[in-house]
């Protein structure tokens, strides 16, 4: 954990209990805070309340009395409306930050040259994180991961002169950051998403901006126009950029978990991250090939016949899912789920490496009739286990050397399961379940 001591003999209110709001309150209390935490959900509430953690009704406090206010990341500060909080701390004229800025801050009191890497990006943000952490920790460095992938910021080991932190961060975590200043910033890049949070998508850009702003180094995508503009503003601005894209020249070929031109920009950051943290060439180049990739994010599932099962869960939107279409060259695909803004017309180039597509969930009849559109063979699956029974059935028959089932829903997961890791799970079980 890293107790919030600049945040000593503080009054801090604290809304939003889940796993990282918990944390948050550990690390205030831990750092001699006074705090006040509160959640819509009385469980919630009782779940912080029986480990010991100061709780309090925030509805009935005078908010004028805390120093600072702590939000969750889930919890809307600007859209689609202000939580009731917001509104209140606004009122009183308190600020209003979530936990990596109070790691920003304990970094800045306690070791403000600690090396702190921070990522973002709409898509590919979790495996470029997971790589970057990877290659320091095969370069003998001292890695701590965590932030919006894993474990909570504030319950990794404190910043030290000798410790990497590798932290992923959520526009939700950025905007809640005004400090964030990282040794090296990654911004991967920018497509449609999060809207109904961020309201256009030039407000969403300006934030995940933030993050790139004020690093040491920038290490910033530029296979997408926003991305690209926002590395020559940036490099207008005085700020160190070392630009990455699909293209760059990086031999993959041993690393069967970085399949794709996508994890050529994620290989592309992770080398740029290495470099600008002194760790040789040579050393980062070979920890590339023993990355072991990621759950649910093009995760082969290992099985005994000639059909390649690929989970590719965390595809929540349809740029995400291009990625994974661009590394194959045939697909049986199965997609579907809670349907995202522009649903899968942008797809439409990569629709003939579709062999057949199978449908889940709520946006079936809508994606039914972009991909009849289009002339795609498909079928109404309904669930996850019933589209791989069928998916598994047809690749079995087809004449190509190693037909690919690949599970990359284009949607979020929200219709029929809580969070994509559960959705990935259903697929991994029901490829396990064959008979191959």
């Amino acid at each position: 954990m890293t107790p919030a001591t600049s945040f000593k003999t503080k009054r801090v209110a604290v809304f939003g209990l889940g796993g990282s709001g918990l944390a948050t309150v550990r690390s205030l209390v831990a750092g001699g805070a006074e705090v006040t935490a509160f959640d819509d959900s009385s469980a919630s509430v009782e779940k912080a309340r029986a480990e010991g953690l100061p709780t309090g009704d925030l509805r009935e406090a005078d908010f004028s009395s805390f120093d600072s206010f702590v939000l969750a990341p889930g919890v809307p500060l600007t859209h689609p409306k202000p939580h009731w909080t917001v509104e209140k701390a606004k009122a009183a004229g308190i600020e209003i930050i979530g936990d990596i800025e109070i790691f920003v801050r304990e970094r800045a009191a306690i070791a403000p040259g600690a090396p702190f890497v921070a990522i973002t990006g709409t898509n590919g943000k979790s495996t470029t994180t997971a790589l970057i952490a990877h290659v320091l920790r095969e370069a003998g460095r001292d890695v701590q991961m965590g932030g919006n992938i894993g474990v909570a910021i504030l319950d990794l080991d404190p910043p030290s002169e000798t410790r990497v932190h590798v932290v992923e961060c959520s526009s939700y975590q950025i905007d809640l950051a005004p400090g964030l200043d990282p040794t090296v910033g990654v911004m991967m890049n920018l497509s449609e998403d999060h809207l109904e949070r961020h309201g256009t998508m030039e407000n969403y850009a300006a934030i995940k901006r933030r993050l790139v702003a004020r690093s040491g180094t920038a290490v910033v995508g530029t296979d997408d126009p926003l991305s690209a503009a926002m590395a020559k503003s940036l490099q207008a601005d005085g700020v160190n950029v070392v630009a990455i894209s699909e293209n760059d020249a990086i031999d993959l070929a041993g690393a069967r978990a970085l399949r794709g031109a996508h994890n050529v920009q994620n290989a592309s950051a992770a080398l740029a991250v290495a470099r600008a943290l002194g760790v040789p060439d040579k050393v980062a180049h070979k920890a590339l090939a023993t990355f072991p990739g990621l759950a649910h994010r093009m995760e082969e599932i290992p099985t005994s016949g000639r059909v390649t099962f690929v989970n590719d869960s965390k595809a929540t939107n349809a740029d995400s899912a291009a990625k994974a279409l661009a590394s194959f060259p045939k697909v049986f695909w199965i997609l579907g789920g809670k349907p995202k803004t522009g649903g899968i017309e942008a797809l439409a180039p990569f629709f003939p490496k579709v062999e057949k597509a199978y449908l889940v969930g709520e946006a079936s009849e809508a994606f039914a009739k972009t991909l009849g559109g289009h002339g795609v063979e498909h079928e109404f699956a309904g669930t996850v286990d019933k589209a791989v029974e069928m998916a598994a059935a047809d690749a079995a028959k087809s004449t190509d050397k190693e037909p690919v089932v690949l599970f990359s829903p284009a949607c979020a997961s929200f219709d029929q399961f809580r969070n994509f890791e559960e959705r990935g799970e259903a697929f991994r079980k029901a490829v396990l379940a064959l008979k191959l």
